[in-house]
């Protein structure tokens, strides 16, 4: 026992130690190519000519053209009015809403309008930019920012570009080239995962696009292949184990595909591969009502570009129930779903939006989600960060409070790697799936508890073949060696509802019925446990934080060492209508 405490703290010390000596390598690596990167700002980039502009697969809204006009830049959440300014002089109200306006992504609302007005609009905003001193803040030349400026410039260049004379003309492309350099310039100190790629995906569009870029086109690419190769699973799914990361990559993926057609030249195989193993991985997650179920900092999904990604899938099958290189699985039955995370932590250096909740599950039935895990907002995460990441923010079992994953948390090392990730957590995950005639089981385990606790915590899933009857079961195992003497025995398990669920907690004390916005009734069940049902928060809205509720059975070990709980789906009859007035609801208290 003592070797194996001794052996994980070795373990930790040495993933601490990578982290850091990589984060210290990029940086030496930056300040090396930093004269580079500073020249490349002031020396005059080849004016030539936009070959050819590639599409933006994201949702417009027309309307917005006419705010934008006004000189209101609502993003993030956050409104600011520029009251005849310059908007890139203006202090922004948070680092999300000037990232937004910086990646210039809104331009896309101005050519949806596609009026002389809009296009004046665009080339007057993108002008200020480019001969503002202001422009040299840090947010602007962050590598993600940077990259996505770069492709909106681009996909909207006919927007900008038509009517234009050719003295903005020549200075739009000198402006863009620039840009484009300096995003080469950057590549050695760009953190790892989704940013990095989508710096290579810039890179491919400015090669392909303009025609001072061509030469760069084959090195372009071949990067491209190897980092996609390296951070896209066999099954689909993202290194960080996001499921956000589809979404993001996507969009910008498709488009380049369609662009290298465009200039008769062959995609590279590694795009096609990787787009054919992404497009299934948006059905797997995807509940009934289109949304994605939230997993490592997944936030809520643009509904209207996830309907447009779908719409590129040629396979349109029913989603797949095994993902285990990404560590999900699914559950089908009926109307009902289930997607349940039985995956290791993600490797370190993508780790930090990664979440501790290995073994938790969601639960929708139709078009309705019954069972949740909090998620985080799409903007103002670093105010909920720390909780969104916690077990206690998922639906699963959790131990003495103490979440299953262990984060970096001294604000000195924070800083320094730019973020939060995860040092340690489960490192062995089992996985056994068995389908019957009436039903199909799922058993999961993981170790995470085995060093502090002596336990392994087993869940058992069974979902009847039509899908009104979830049948589960949360054991404490004892670790093989381990011993649980003298160590706290205490565990509760969550069960996070969806906002749109009302519940009401039986008078027996051992369930709570659960009316769904389709007027379904469900009822769940633990007989031997007393339920409680508490307050939570549904993190994951697009109109932000709403207060929701949880269910929660809180036990020990010694007295109990698994819990049988339900879920059952039940007709609007008239002993469920009694049922309900029997019901005590809780009281509603402000979030």
């Amino acid at each position: 026992m003592i070797r194996d405490r001794a052996h994980v703290a070795v373990a930790y010390r040495r993933r601490i130690s990578s982290l850091l000596l990589g984060r210290a390598a990029r940086s030496v690596l930056a300040r090396a190519s930093g004269q580079s990167v500073a020249l490349s700002r002031f020396w005059p980039g080849r004016t030539d000519r936009l070959l050819i502009a590639p599409n933006d697969l994201r949702t417009v809204d027309a309307t917005r053209a006419s705010e934008i006009y006004a000189g209101r830049f609502v993003f993030a959440g956050k409104i600011v009015t520029s009251h005849g300014r310059s908007i890139f002089e203006l202090d922004p109200p948070s680092d999300d809403w000037e990232a937004n306006l910086l990646g210039f992504g809104w331009l896309r609302h101005l050519r949806a309008a596609d009026s002389a007005i809009t296009r004046a609009n665009a080339r007057s905003l993108i002008d200020d930019w480019i001969s503002k001193p202001i422009r040299k803040r840090g947010i602007g030349w962050r590598a993600d920012v940077l990259a996505r400026r770069v492709i909106s410039l681009l996909s909207q260049a006919p927007l900008v570009l038509n009517d234009a004379d050719g003295k903005f003309y020549r200075r739009f492309l000198r402006s863009l080239t620039r840009e484009i350099r300096y995003l080469r310039y950057t590549m050695v100190d760009i953190p790892d995962g989704v940013p990095r790629l989508q710096v290579l995906i810039a890179l491919c569009y400015a090669s392909l696009c303009l025609a001072n870029q061509a030469k760069h086109i084959r090195a372009s690419s071949r990067k491209l292949s190897d980092e996609l190769t390296r951070q896209l699973l066999p099954d689909g799914g993202h290194i960080s184990r996001n499921p956000g990361a589809l979404i993001e990559l996507l969009p910008d993926l498709l488009p380049l595909r369609q662009t290298y057609t465009a200039r008769n030249i062959a995609p590279p195989p590694a795009l096609l591969n990787a787009i054919d193993r992404m497009m299934p991985m948006l059905r797997f997650f995807r509940h009934g009502d289109g949304s994605f179920a939230l997993f490592n900092g997944m936030s809520s999904a643009p509904s209207g570009l996830l309907a447009t990604l779908l719409a590129y899938d040629d396979t349109h099958g029913i989603p797949m129930s095994n993902m285990p290189h990404s560590g999900f699985q699914r559950l089908d039955a009926g109307a009902t779903a289930i997607i349940m995370d039985t995956g290791t932590p993600p490797p370190p250096a993508v780790s930090r939006d990664a979440h501790a909740g290995c073994l938790s599950f969601e639960l929708s039935s139709a078009t309705a989600r019954i069972v949740v895990n909090c998620g985080i907002p799409s903007t103002g995460r670093d105010n909920w960060r720390a909780f969104a990441r916690s077990t206690a923010a998922h639906s699963t079992l959790i131990c003495h409070e103490t979440s299953s994953c262990q984060f970096i948390e001294l604000p000195a090392m924070k800083r320094m790697l730019q973020g939060a990730p995860i040092v340690s957590g489960p490192s062995n995950v089992g996985v056994f799936r068995e389908a019957a005639d009436d039903s199909i089981q799922l058993t999961a385990t993981h170790d995470a508890y085995a060093r502090q606790f002596g336990v392994i915590h087993q869940r058992s899933l069974t979902l009847s073949a039509d899908g009104t009857r979830l049948d589960g079961e949360d054991t404490l195992l004892n670790a093989s060696g381990s011993s649980t003497r003298n160590k706290p025995d205490d565990y509760v398990l969550r069960f996070h509802l969806h906002p749109s669920v009302k519940a009401n907690r039986l008078t027996d004390a051992h369930g709570v019925m659960l009316v769904l916005p389709n007027r379904d009734v469900w009822t769940f069940e633990a007989p031997n446990d007393k339920v409680d049902l508490e307050d939570s928060v549904f993190l994951a809205g697009s109109d932000g934080p709403r207060r929701t509720s949880q269910i929660v059975i809180r036990q020990h070990r010694a007295d109990s060492p698994s819990v049988r709980w339900s879920f059952t789906r039940s007709s609007a009859s008239p002993s469920v209508t009694s049922a309900r007035r029997d019901a005590r609801r809780e009281p509603e208290l402000p979030l």
